[in-house]
């Protein structure tokens, strides 16, 4: 983050803790750059970090954030929060595994996607899921959403969510 946009987040925001600027990524490991045998490491503490950081975006925003952790092959790693519902999704080639760090929501599965439309390819969006099944998310939690099921986070208006998402490509050949 340059020192211009710093700036800006420090008038935005309370200053309750300094902003914490995106994780670096060590040389030549950029968030494209694969190297057979390395092994990344998030520890709980560092996680819960990036997440008071995404808080502060948040708050500054429309009251969700995230941030893509590390991109591999055939998978991603990413760091999501949320103050409020998010929208309909549906991918037709990855699965999502979210890992509660942090807070509570509701997740809704199946259905189908009230006004859908494509945001990429097979990525598509919409204003909620009907008729889905609803299943409550804690902090511990790990609820895994296959390819092509719709899924939405649905979240109290007085709570927040934190969450680790792993998202899996399940059509190697896409």
């Amino acid at each position: 983050m340059d020192k211009f946009s710093k700036q800006i987040l420090k008038e935005l925001l309370p200053a309750e803790k300094e902003i914490v600027p995106p994780a670096k990524h060590a040389k030549g490991q950029g968030k494209d750059a694969t190297h057979p045998g390395q092994v990344d490491h998030w520890s709980s503490a560092v996680l819960l970090e990036r997440g008071a950081y995404l808080r502060k975006l948040a708050k500054a925003g429309d009251g969700q954030s995230g941030e893509m952790l590390k991109e591999y092959p055939q998978h991603a790693t990413m760091l999501s929060f949320r103050s409020r519902d998010g929208e309909a999704e549906l991918h037709e080639n990855f699965a999502d595994i979210f890992y509660v760090l942090d807070g509570r929501a509701t997740l809704v599965t199946g259905g189908t996607v009230a006004g859908p439309r494509t945001v990429g390819p097979g990525e598509i969006r919409g204003e909620r899921v009907e008729n889905g099944t609803r299943q409550e998310l804690r902090t511990g939690d790990v609820a895994h959403v296959p390819a092509g099921v719709p899924h939405q986070m649905l979240v109290a208006s007085d709570k927040t969510f934190t969450a680790l998402v792993v998202k899996i490509r399940e059509n190697p050949e896409v």
